[in-house]
């Protein structure tokens, strides 16, 4: 059975949002732990608290109007607070008050000091490589900058190795408390203490070198082992080589993001090169040899069949980029260029006369079923 909210703030279900707050506050200030310390008046403190939450939401004071129970839905059973023992009543509770710990309800919830030592984070930086050096991998040098191990004090952060003392303003917890108005009146709440930063410690005597953090932020050189076959945005990773933690802490990772340069006649496409070759209409017609020096430094012969046409791609199986896992390489896609001479000589003029005379109705009109550049090119932007 659902239980009356309304009853529990003594108020009438016809009760304004003003007739709520008021009822509340008036019995907030009556059953506050700092006023009333006894565990039946925290019981109703934390009762009349919850029904104030509920009434004050505009959708659940809807589903309790109905006959509902909002903490039964939100899985806290048809026992509406359920002996107060936890499920949807603690995260509402919880979520008023939003605080570490509350004298008198239900003792101390502050958590430790936390250690002086903390691991470090990870790094990243950048690797600008040629596709040349993509290609072929290798031990590469870089420098980064990163927090290390500070040489003076070893980690400790203190000038003269001594241990550190306990915090005279948190007494060691880690944690102060503080007195905060609202509208229950005056409320403590705790927060990490600023003066040792939650640890408990303070070091009297700071090192001159890295003031007391035991870690000092360098330049650096570090060796990367690039794999073959690497590609803008993939990720070396370098363990231990990134921050060094506070208090001289583990180091985190370092990681090299690599960034291929442009090249001036290869395009990469994952491990496939792409490259244009220009050939005149004389060796598309005739056929001819093309070399190529791949990024690996070997020549690759490209062989164009006569009577090639424009906009051709010749696959050249293998001479790709090598994957970087499996090393097997990727192709090379020649993508044939006809040049037609805009400007001819006596000489070029009187062969090429010559050779429509041999072909007097080679100028006609294609459909569009016939292999023409036209087709091929509207089927490339089809697709």
């Amino acid at each position: 059975m659902a239980l009356d909210y309304y009853a529990i703030l003594g108020v009438q279900k016809e009760a304004t949002d003003r007739e709520i707050k008021s009822a509340y506050r008036k019995l907030a200030r009556e059953l506050h732990p700092d006023i009333n310390p006894s565990e039946e008046a925290a019981e109703e403190f934390k009762k009349v608290t919850v029904a104030y939450e509920l009434l004050s939401d505009p959708e659940k004071r809807r589903i309790i109007d109905m006959g509902g129970d909002p903490l039964a839905q939100a899985g806290g059973g048809a026992g509406g607070f359920g002996g107060f023992g936890g499920g949807a009543f603690e995260d509402i509770f919880e979520t008023v008050f939003n605080m570490a710990g509350m004298g008198g309800m239900g003792g101390s919830r502050y958590s430790e000091p936390r250690s002086r030592v903390q691991p470090g984070g990870d790094s990243l930086t950048r690797l600008r490589l040629s596709l040349e050096e993509c290609y072929a991998g290798g031990l590469k040098e870089l420098d980064v900058t990163t927090y290390v191990l500070c040489e003076d004090c070893k980690g400790s952060g203190s000038e003269t190795g001594t241990e550190p003392e306990t915090c005279p303003y948190c007494e060691g917890s880690g944690h102060v408390q503080e007195v905060q108005r609202s509208i229950l009146g005056q409320m403590l709440t705790t927060h990490p203490c600023p003066h040792c930063a939650g640890t408990g410690q303070i070091i009297s005597d700071p090192c001159r070198s890295c003031q007391g953090d035991g870690r000092v932020r360098r330049n650096r050189t570090v060796t990367v082992k690039v794999p073959a076959g690497v590609g803008t945005g993939m990720r070396i990773r370098l363990v231990g080589q990134g921050d060094t933690g506070p208090g001289g802490g583990a180091a985190g990772d370092l990681y090299v993001e690599v960034q291929q340069e442009p090249h001036p006649i290869f395009t990469r496409e994952g491990d496939d090169l792409h490259c244009t070759i220009d050939i005149s209409m004389v060796d598309a017609a005739l056929g001819c040899e093309v070399d190529i020096e791949l990024p690996s430094g070997n020549l690759h012969t490209v062989r164009i069949p006569a009577g090639t046409q424009p906009a051709s791609v010749l696959h050249q199986r293998g001479q790709g980029m090598p994957n970087v896992r499996s090393g097997r390489q990727g192709d090379l896609l020649a993508h044939i260029n006809v040049s037609v001479p805009t400007e001819l000589g006596d000489e070029q003029k009187e062969a090429l006369q010559k050779l429509r005379e041999l072909e007097p109705d080679s100028a006609r009109v294609l459909s569009e079923e016939e292999d023409s550049i036209f087709t091929r090119l509207k089927n490339a932007f089809q697709r």
